[in-house]
Order: C-alpha cells, then sequence, then structure tokens
C-alpha cells in the first residue's frame, strides 16, 4: 500500500471528509509537556487528518493546546499523576472521564467514528452505545499479556474494533481479540517537525517512565561501568521533576511513598546518581527542549525488561538521527535493524558491547529509516483506511440486528 506520497493524500482529500471523534483519555495534555508517547503520536495524526480536510473532535483534558474543531473534557488538568495510585481512586477518574465523552458522542450526531486509547474501560463503555451509536476503532498501544480475560470474552457488538500497532504484540493476543481485528498499524512521528543533528554529544539518554519494566537501572549500572553520561528523562510515579519528588517524599503523609515506581527509583536508580555525577534524572522533557535533547544525543537508550508493543521515543530518536539501543524484546526488532539504525542485544554484557559501537551508526540512516517506515503520514492514511473498513463493517451488522421498521406498528395493532 502506498502510504506516503502526496499522491496518496491528495486523492484522499477529493474522498468524502470524516467527523472523527479521538478519545486520548484523562491522563495527558495534548500535547504533552513532557512524557507522553500516546499523547505525543495523537499530536501527528490529529494534525494528519486535519491536514486532509478531516474534522477531528478530541476528548482530553482541559489544558491540550492542538487545534481540533471541538475539544471534549470532564478534567481541566491532566491526572496522570493519579494515575499509579489504588486501583480505586484511578478506576473513578477513568470512569469520570469517559461518562463525558458517552454524553458528548450522543448529542453529537454527525460523528462518523470514534477512534479510542482508553485503555478496557474505553471499549468496555463505547459497546453500551448500541447499533444506533457510531462504529469504534480502539487502538492497542500496550502488552496484550496483561487484561486476557477482558479481551478474551469481549463482544464488539459488530460495531467496536481493535488494531494493534505491531506484530510482536498481536502474537499475545487471544483468539477472540484477534477475530475483533483489523491489522497493525505502526505508530509514527512529523519526521521533519523533529530537530536533526549529525553531529552528536558525548552523552546517552533514557526516555521512559520510570519503572522496572524500561529497565533505568540497567542503563545506569552500564553507562557506570563505561563512564558515559547518562541523561534519564521521564516520569517518577507520574512526578515530572526531581524537585517536586523530593518535596512529596519530605511530606510522611505522602501517598507516593507507597508507588511502586517511585520505589523502584529511589531504590534501583537513585543509587547511582549519588555515586556517579554524570547519571541524573533530568525530570520531563517537552517541545523544543525534547528535541534538542534527542537529537544531540549519541544514542537512546531502550534496556527493556518486557515485550515493547511498539515504542515512540524509539522512532522519535530515529527520526532525529539518533541511534538506538535495545533489548531484543517485543517491537524492537520491527523498529532496529541491527547496525544500520540501532543494535540489538539480548544481555546485559552483549547491550554494553553495542554501547561502544553506536559511532558506527550513520544518523542519517536513522533519519531514512524512519522517514521511509515509521511516518505521520503513512500512520494516517493507513488509519483512514481502517476508518473506511470500520464504518462499513459496522453498517452490515447494524442492518443485521436493526429490526423492521414495521415491527412495532405490527405489535400495537395487536
Amino acid at each position: 500500500m502506498l502510504t506516503g506520497s502526496s499522491g496518496a493524500v491528495t486523492a484522499e482529500r477529493r474522498a468524502m471528509s470524516l467527523t472523527v471523534f479521538i478519545n486520548a483519555g484523562p491522563w495527558l495534555p495534548v500535547p504533552p509537556s513532557g512524557y507522553g508517547g500516546i499523547e505525543n503520536m495523537l499530536v501527528y495524526l490529529i494534525n494528519e487528518l486535519r491536514e486532509r480536510n478531516h474534522r477531528v473532535i478530541l476528548a482530553t483534558v482541559g489544558d491540550s493546546q492542538i487545534s481540533v474543531e471541538q475539544q471534549v473534557f470532564r478534567f481541566h488538568q491532566g491526572q496522570h499523576r493519579h494515575i499509579a495510585a489504588p486501583y480505586c481512586d484511578t478506576v473513578s477518574i477513568a470512569h469520570g472521564h469517559m461518562e463525558c465523552v458517552l454524553e458528548a458522542i450522543r448529542r453529537t450526531r454527525e460523528i462518523d467514528i470514534v477512534h479510542d486509547f482508553l485503555e478496557v474501560i474505553g471499549p468496555s463503555m463505547l459497546t453500551q452505545l448500541g447499533v444506533d451509536g457510531p462504529p469504534v476503532l480502539h487502538t492497542l498501544q500496550w502488552n496484550l499479556a496483561s487484561h486476557q480475560e477482558y479481551y478474551r470474552h469481549f463482544d464488539g457488538r459488530g460495531r467496536v474494533f481493535f488494531n494493534g500497532i505491531s506484530g510482536p504484540q498481536m502474537q499475545a493476543a487471544s483468539r477472540n481479540l484477534r477475530d475483533h481485528s483489523l491489522g497493525v498499524v505502526h505508530n509514527g512521528v512529523d519526521v521533519d517537525g523533529l530537530t536533526y543533528l549529525a553531529e552528536k554529544d558525548d552523552y546517552v539518554i533514557t526516555l521512559a517512565r520510570f519503572t522496572h519494566d524500561k529497565g533505568q537501572d540497567i542503563a545506569a549500572r552500564i553507562c557506570s561501568e563505561l563512564d558515559l553520561p547518562l541523561q534519564m528523562a521521564g516520569t517518577v510515579g507520574g512526578i515530572d521533576s526531581p524537585d517536586v519528588l523530593r518535596r512529596e517524599l519530605e511530606d510522611p503523609d505522602s501517598p507516593f511513598h507507597d508507588y511502586k515506581d517511585v520505589k523502584y527509583y529511589l531504590q534501583a536508580v537513585l543509587p547511582y546518581e549519588r555515586k556517579y555525577s554524570r547519571i541524573v534524572w533530568v525530570g520531563s522533557v517537552g517541545g523544543h527542549e525534547k528535541k534538542k535533547f534527542i537529537a544531540g544525543a549519541r544514542a537512546l537508550l531502550m534496556p527493556i525488561r518486557w515485550e515493547e508493543p511498539f515504542g515512540m521515543a524509539v522512532i522519535e530518536a530515529l527520526a532525529s538521527g539518533t541511534p538506538v539501543v535495545a533489548m531484543r524484546r517485543g517491537a524492537m526488532p520491527v523498529i532496529i535493524k541491527d547496525g544500520y539504525n540501532g543494535f540489538l542485544a539480548d544481555d546485559e554484557q552483549e547491550f554494553k558491547n553495542c554501547l561502544r559501537r553506536v559511532g558506527e551508526i550513520d544518523p542519517a540512516a536513522c533519519r531514512k529509516s524512519a522517514e521511509e517506515q515509521f511516518s505521520a503520514a503513512r500512520m494516517a492514511t493507513r488509519y483512514v483506511k481502517l476508518y473506511e473498513q470500520v464504518i462499513q463493517r459496522a453498517k452490515v451488522a447494524g442492518d443485521r440486528r436493526r429490526p423492521p421498521a414495521n415491527l412495532h406498528n405490527v405489535d400495537d395493532r395487536a
């Protein structure tokens, strides 16, 4: 399929314009001020859709700054700070957001399709709209090993469908989830909108929320052994700066003392920062600062311990001419061509050896791999095709489920 050419975009502009209701969720604004993989991807997707004359209604939080036709929100500020809180607190935020989403959908008749990104709760509540609600495409942005029971018994009623973001991710999908799925769409970035630098600084980076699965402690350990400057960007338990975290932990009653990711940072990562001055958590970075941060790095490190379903930071790094060193897990082999735009490792020792070799990678090759495979234009074209497919399938299913128009009249006569 030709997905990135100007000819394809021109043809799409001649087609019927769609009204797409995008549910980004209540966690972070679009665009995010720093951390936010899904929200960053949505910036690229929304801009591409609107460039092609599709209308976008965005369900988000009130401090989102992206231009759309309409914005819907329950919460004025992003609730990511609470995402690692106990379930009873977090679930009320997600449900409160979804109540606002359902109300907006019910009062807006011209919606052609809902594109949902809120894990589990989104598709669960959207199925309740019934046969007269708009069809739904839900993009799976997480490891499918979790929530297996939910996906195994899910019934989209012919109106709610899924797509994955990588082949390795979908290998973990249940038979029922695969039956509801319409394929894979890789995440994309606006390559031209990112800073490209061929000449690199001496530091390496991580760019992810701090958690055991992301492996920042591995990066810190390896960089301490190689005496490499390591700058780690991201959030700790939803907190975006060392100063804020320090103030929280000075309060003995702060709930952050009990957050799993905070404990991980304090016990597994912070000791390296205290011992080695060139290893530092810089907090969450965004905007122009983030572009410079990525483009100037010798390498992005992905020492992951889990089956990463994709990796927005990885393709942003490649678009910036920055090679990636990653564990050979999840979607990393889909994105990284070993020895061309980065390296893949099977253990820590191999990871260390690969890191020694990042100077062999041509930044231009990294940029080219992002342009050819992971552009925002390619992503948007594929999603528009899926929107059309979902709309058609839902129409067929609705015709089958909808009772004859005169059925109630017959019953009334009886």
